[in-house]
């Protein structure tokens, strides 16, 4: 399935829109993971911890959002967002995929 940030596909006819569809994903990042973060934070560099956990997350929505579009009878999503959020002390991330779900030819 072709998930895009544009609004059309090169070549490809949208003959059918289908609905807004969306893949939201809520981690936890446990002690060990926040505790290396804390440590690249304070001697710099980049957290290998938190970024895998972010990438694990927004591949999970993504994932979920072209199966709801799949449901729906879609062949592609456009106009695509990926969205991060930081819910309660930082230790949880939230991550929403959405876009229009359509068919196309």
């Amino acid at each position: 399935m072709i998930a895009t940030t544009t609004n059309t596909i090169e070549g490809k006819r949208i003959t059918e829109y289908k609905g807004i569809v969306f893949g939201e994903v809520v981690s936890g990042i446990n002690f060990i993971k926040d505790f290396a973060a804390g440590l690249s934070n304070f001697f710099g560099g980049r957290s290998g911890s938190y970024e895998n956990e972010l990438i694990n997350a927004r591949e999970e929505a993504i994932a979920e959002m072209k199966n709801k579009a799949s449901n729906l009878g879609a062949n592609a999503v456009v106009g695509v967002k990926i969205d991060y959020e930081t819910l309660g002390q930082g230790n949880m991330i939230m991550v929403i995929a959405s876009g229009t779900a359509v068919f196309i030819e």
